[in-house]
């Protein structure tokens, strides 16, 4: 598969880090063709300006301030976010990212009066995110969650009807133990493991 790594965080030594080596390494040993975009490493501009934002309908012309990062979501078949929870949401630089590159034409299909908004990037089969959180699980529930329905809600409607997907947090990331930090780790290697599986099982539910 060729599988889309998003990475969100400005320490490279942070926890975080540590995911995104286990996602890469248990990619590379599984045979998958891996692409990986470090956010805070390449000095990606999160803030959409008032020229970007005029021309946000223009099919032909909006993608022009972000295409290379369009490529490379044009290229995946699967896609895996890594970032910390910051205030029970995704970071600025993610969230950036999603309302500049997910562009009008090029993403989806604006919605009409006859019929609803259209998914454009129906080659992307399965979804992995990743994420670490200060709060607990039940803190994490009562404020509703937000960074995890933006991308298995939001980012899922853009992508192939039958996209499966998978979340997978460590809560109370300030006091967990480094065994538990561990534990974490090894179940991020078993997520990723499972995802050729996955979207073959997928795959097969496609009529025709």
């Amino acid at each position: 598969m060729k599988v889309l790594v998003v990475y969100c965080h400005p320490c490279a030594d942070s926890f975080n880090g540590a995911v995104r080596d286990t996602v890469l390494e248990t990619l590379a040993d599984h045979g998958h063709e891996v692409h990986l975009l470090d956010l805070y490493a390449t000095g990606f501009d999160p803030v959409m300006r008032a020229d970007e934002w005029r021309g946000y309908h223009d099919n032909a012309a909006n993608l022009e301030p972000v295409h290379d990062r369009a490529q490379e979501l044009r290229w995946a078949q699967a896609v895996i976010f890594i970032y910390p929870t910051w205030w029970y949401g995704l970071p600025a630089m993610l969230k950036g990212w999603l309302e500049r590159v997910l562009v009008p034409g090029f993403a989806f299909e604006m919605p009409t009066a006859q019929r609803g908004p259209r998914p454009k990037l129906r080659h992307i089969r399965r979804v992995l995110v990743m994420t670490t959180c200060g709060a607990t699980p039940l803190m994490s529930w009562i404020m509703g969650q937000p960074g995890r329905r933006t991308l298995l809600r939001g980012f899922r409607s853009v992508c192939h009807p039958l996209c499966s997907t998978k979340f997978l947090a460590l809560y109370r990331m300030d006091t967990v133990s480094v065994a538990e930090r561990q534990a974490h780790l090894q179940r991020v290697r078993k997520a990723v493991a499972g995802l050729g599986r996955a979207v073959s099982v997928a795959s097969d539910m496609v009529p025709g």
